[in-house]
């Protein structure tokens, strides 16, 4: 029987992409990573809440060395690009790059599968962050899954769901299909609540707007 896995950080793309294809391809574990971000707390509990509402394992890695050896604002004191600081893609992208990182959980996840014999690895790539992260295009997929046909035994699959599709699709496809997306945390800070104004909140609510979302708007911004 077919078993997967999927990278769950408690944001938008992983929570969509598990709602998604939790049943047709059996995603029985969810692995979140702690490498020191600052909302590292809140996406583990988010990815927490989310796996017990889907009824799926949850393992929490931690990665201290990796926090060791970034030096981009998700880790360090420096404040997360906002408001004007967005505007300029390239830069927003490298302040907040962590080295390797999505290849790192990958080969970690693809790990997991050659040992208990999982077929696919899901990620919440999507193609509104392939057009500044190099590392959420499907020509990386590629080379991953590649690279897993001599790394691995079991040959999993780096399956992305999400691949073409804009956040304001992913929205939309959330709310077709009744996803919880109050359990979401798509924030690059640790408070309590969204922040509202760094990249990956102002994308959400977007997002949110885009498709006349005003309940999910005030649930997770207010």
């Amino acid at each position: 029987m077919t078993k997967s896995i999927v990278l769950l950080s408690g944001g938008l793309d992983s929570l969509v992409s598990l709602g998604l294809k939790k049943d047709e391809l059996n995603v029985s574990l969810a692995l979140t990573f702690d490498y020191g971000q600052k909302s590292a707390q809140s996406e583990i509990e988010a990815s927490r809440k989310i796996c017990e509402y889907y009824n799926i394992e949850h393992v929490v890695i931690k990665l201290d060395w990796l926090k060791n050896i970034t030096n981009t604002s998700l880790v360090s004191e420096d404040e997360v690009p906002t408001g004007e600081e967005l505007k300029d893609a390239n830069q927003s992208m490298k302040s907040v790059w962590v080295p390797n990182r999505n290849g790192l959980f990958l080969n970690i996840a693809g790990s997991y599968a050659d040992s208990y014999g999982f077929d696919y690895i899901l990620i919440g790539a999507n193609k509104e962050e392939a057009q500044t992260f190099s590392d959420n295009t499907q020509e990386f997929i590629d080379a991953i899954n590649k690279e897993f046909e001599y790394s691995t035994q079991k040959m999993p699959k780096v399956v992305a769901p999400l691949i073409n599709h804009v956040k304001n699709d992913i929205v939309m496809l959330a709310l077709k299909a009744g996803i919880p997306l109050e359990l979401t945390r798509s924030c690059y800070q640790g408070g309590e609540k969204h922040c509202g104004i760094c990249e990956s909140c102002v994308r959400l609510k977007n997002a949110l707007s885009a498709n006349n979302d005003t309940n999910y708007i005030k649930v997770l911004f207010d």
